[in-house]
C-alpha cells in the first residue's frame, strides 16, 4: 500500500545498515587505497530515501540523526544524484528527502547506503535503464562502500571495494547494534593501523545456523578494530557490553567503527540484550534487528 503522506509520483527506497562481519586488510596499493577482504551483509534497519518529480534538484534531511547534516553539494546524496545525471545525460530534477535513522560516521555505511539508495530511486524516477549504463564506476567514485550497498545483497567485498562476489547462503541471525555516540574518521583509522597485513578468508559453503556462522567469524577478524579503539576507546566498552549480554555469540566492530554488533540465535535474546544495554548506557544508540539475507 502506498504511503498517503508521500507526494504523487514519489518513490521511496530503503538504505539498510551495512555490516562487515569480518574485515581483513590485505595490503596497500600504489594509488593509496587498501586491498580488502570483507564479508558484507545488511541489517533490517536503516535510513530511507524518497524522491519525487521536481524542476530542480533539492535535498531535505529529517530523522533522528539528520540534525548534524547539511543539505548542500558536499552531501553524498546530492553528489550521487549529480554523478548519475552526468553519467546518463539526464537533465531532470528531483526533490530528495533523506530520513536519517542511523548514526553518522559510524562504520555501518550510512552515507554509502544513502548514496546507493539515491541512485536506485532516481533510476526509477527518471526511467533510466541500468542495462544501458555501467554504474559500477560511478558507485566506486562516490566511496569504497557504495558498490556493495548498490549491490544490496550479502557479498564478499574485495579490491578497494569494487570487487564483489556473491556470498553463500547465510542464516538470518538476530543481532544488536550499538554505537557509543562517537564519530570515527575512516582515513584516521587506516592511518593508525600498524603491523603486518592479513590474508583473504572467503569461504564457499553455505552456512547452516547461527552457531556455524559465529564459528567461522571467530576464526576471522576486523583488522581495523585495534586502531579504531586507539582513537576511540569507547568502542571497547561497546563490544564489552555486547559480550556480556546473555545469549551473545559473537561481538565485533563493523567497518572502521564506532558501531559494534552482537550476533544472537533468536530475537528474544537480542531484544532483551538491547533493552539492558540501553538502560545501562542511556546516551548510546542501541537497536535490535536481524540480518537481511
Amino acid at each position: 500500500m502506498r504511503d498517503a503522506s508521500m507526494p504523487d509520483g514519489a518513490i521511496a527506497v530503503d538504505a539498510p545498515a551495512k555490516l562487515n562481519l569480518y574485515l581483513h586488510v590485505l595490503g596497500r596499493r600504489d594509488d593509496g587505497y587498501h586491498e580488502l577482504d570483507s564479508l558484507v551483509v545488511f541489517a533490517a534497519v536503516g535510513d530511507r530515501i524518497s524522491v519525487s518529480p521536481a524542476a530542480d534538484l533539492t535535498l531535505q534531511i529529517d530523522g533522528p540523526f539528520g540534525g548534524g547534516l547539511e543539505p548542500d553539494e558536499r552531501n553524498l546524496v546530492l553528489r550521487a544524484a549529480r554523478a548519475l545525471m552526468d553519467a546518463t545525460g539526464m537533465a531532470n530534477g528531483a526533490a530528495i528527502t533523506l530520513t536519517k535513522n542511523l548514526p553518522v560516521a559510524s562504520g555501518i555505511g550510512g552515507g554509502s547506503a544513502d548514496a546507493a539508495a539515491t541512485i536506485k530511486a532516481l533510476v526509477r524516477l527518471w526511467g533510466i535503464h541500468p542495462a544501458t549504463h555501467d554504474l559500477s564506476g560511478l558507485a566506486l567514485s562516490l566511496g569504497a562502500d557504495v558498490p556493495v550497498c548498490l549491490y544490496g545483497r550479502p557479498a564478499f567485498m574485495g579490491g578497494a571495494g569494487e570487487v564483489l562476489t556473491p556470498a553463500p547462503d547465510l542464516p538470518a541471525a538476530a543481532l544488536v547494534m550499538v554505537n557509543p555516540g562517537v564519530g570515527v574518521s575512516t582515513p584516521a583509522v587506516f592511518a593508525a593501523r600498524q603491523g603486518d597485513f592479513n590474508n583473504p578468508a572467503q569461504f564457499d559453503d553455505d552456512v547452516v545456523g547461527v552457531p556455524q556462522l559465529t564459528d567461522l567469524l571467530a576464526a576471522r577478524t576486523n583488522d581495523l578494530m585495534d586502531p579504531a579503539v586507539s582513537l576511540v576507546p569507547a568502542i571497547k566498552d561497546a563490544t564489552a557490553a555486547l559480550d556480556g549480554a546473555d545469549g551473545c555469540l559473537l561481538a565485533r566492530m563493523s567497518g572502521s567503527g564506532a558501531t559494534c554488533f552482537g550476533l544472537f540465535s533468536n530475537d528474544a535474546d537480542a531484544e532483551a540484550a538491547a533493552e539492558a544495554i540501553q538502560i545501562a548506557h542511556g546516551d548510546w544508540w542501541v537497536t535490535a534487528s536481524r540480518l537481511s539475507v
